[in-house]
């Protein structure tokens, strides 16, 4: 038996933010992150909208990008003393993440993050709050996924947590949060966005209902990421729709490995997560191709790349992705971003060992062992093809 969750409203296009002036409640919690948020009006804007609703209202500021254990500790304990009915998170991943890691421990004090961590194996939450997330970055998708990225610095371990209980209940796509993103931050989540499709499309749990989500924002994504990363408007508001397709996608069908490995390496290398994915995608498919060829080859043909067999389609794919990380300022390999040898070397066993351990590792289309991570961890460290 499969499964196919999301939010239960969704509000996008212009002005999408109103729909906080429609929630009913008592009191409302709002997470958010370093200040841009603040700095656009947007936070104002909330806050009026939600008073307007009739409720008190409490701000969480300063979720730092990945957020940690002890700022989602903090943010429980301010949510317990506060008492709220709805938890809004607003900006881009980490503090959407972060707040769902909040609502887990605000909803369960005596719960541990060493059990939060196993996939789907959260308790029942919305005994107190329900959740509202509002995306500014059109990248991650948390706004529509099961998931939630909490960083512990101590261990230096990314840790993705997986449940449906942490789906949001109300979904906020407003094309004018996106247009604050500066070209980099466009870049790195774009691709980022990318990679959720293609590894919805190829992951285990695939099915007939995220496979459309998945190609529809591959194709969104090939017409309109470029022209967003120049400066267009109207398709920074293209890909802000694209990238909750893909994160609809993802949170259903799962990811692979490129997500494995771009959370073992953020926390020991410090590359955003949305560049690291970047990076990898390109050799995780040349690994993942002999299961999954026919799969990258029908991504191709939906977005025209050249080809006559399903191996010649599946080099194009790779070709069409390191060219587009090239046109987007993203480094090709581990050491082009500026990882030493000696960093890359040294920490090599931690991060393919941890990263078959991640929670995205088991679906991905072919199993891996840790010298065969490593072997492609290498690969991507110095530019060599994955040939195995």
């Amino acid at each position: 038996m499969g499964r196919f969750t999301l939010p239960r409203d969704l509000y996008f296009g212009e002005n999408a933010l109103e729909a906080l002036k429609t929630l009913k409640g008592k009191k409302a919690f709002v997470v958010v992150g370093g200040g841009s948020m603040k700095r656009f009006g947007f936070l104002a804007k909330v806050e009026d909208y939600l008073k307007e609703a009739g409720m008190e209202v409490k701000i969480f500021e300063g979720v730092e990008p990945d957020p940690s254990v002890d700022t989602v500790m903090k943010g429980a304990q301010m949510m317990r003393d506060f008492g709220p009915d709805w938890i809004v998170a607003m900006g881009g991943g980490s503090p959407i993440d972060a707040a769902k890691a909040m609502w887990i421990f605000y909803e369960c004090p005596d719960f541990t993050f060493e059990k939060a961590v196993v996939p789907f194996g959260l308790p029942e939450l919305r005994q107190k709050a329900k959740f509202v997330a509002i995306s500014s970055t059109s990248g991650t998708a948390t706004e529509v996924t099961a998931f939630s990225v909490i960083t512990d610095y101590k261990a230096r371990i990314k840790y993705p947590l997986a449940d449906f209980n942490l789906t949001p209940d109300v979904a906020i796509i407003d094309p004018a949060l996106a247009q604050t993103m500066p070209p980099k931050l466009t870049a790195h989540t774009g691709m980022d966005a990318l990679t959720h499709a293609i590894e919805a499309y190829v992951a285990t749990a695939r099915s007939s209902f995220s496979d459309p989500l998945a190609i529809k924002a591959i194709m969104m994504i090939d017409k309109y990421l470029e022209k967003s990363y120049n400066g267009d408007k109207e398709a920074r508001a293209e890909m802000h729709d694209a990238q909750c397709l893909a994160g609809m996608a993802f949170s259903n069908a799962l990811l692979g490995i490129v997500h494995s490995m771009a959370h073992k390496t953020g926390a020991v290398f410090h590359i955003p997560h949305g560049c690291a994915n970047a990076i990898y995608l390109p050799y995780v498919i040349q690994f993942n191709r002999k299961v999954s060829e026919s799969r990258f080859a029908a991504i191709s043909k939906y977005i025209g790349l050249p080809g006559n067999t399903d191996a010649e389609l599946t080099d194009s794919l790779v070709a069409y992705l390191q060219e587009k990380n090239k046109n987007l300022n993203i480094p090709l390999t581990l050491k082009e971003y500026g990882v030493t040898e000696e960093d890359f070397n040294a920490n090599l066993d931690f991060i393919s060992k941890n990263a078959i351990l991640d929670a995205c590792t088991g679906s991905n289309p072919r199993p891996i062992t840790v010298e065969e991570m490593k072997k492609v961890f290498q690969c991507t460290y110095s530019g060599k093809k994955v040939d195995f």
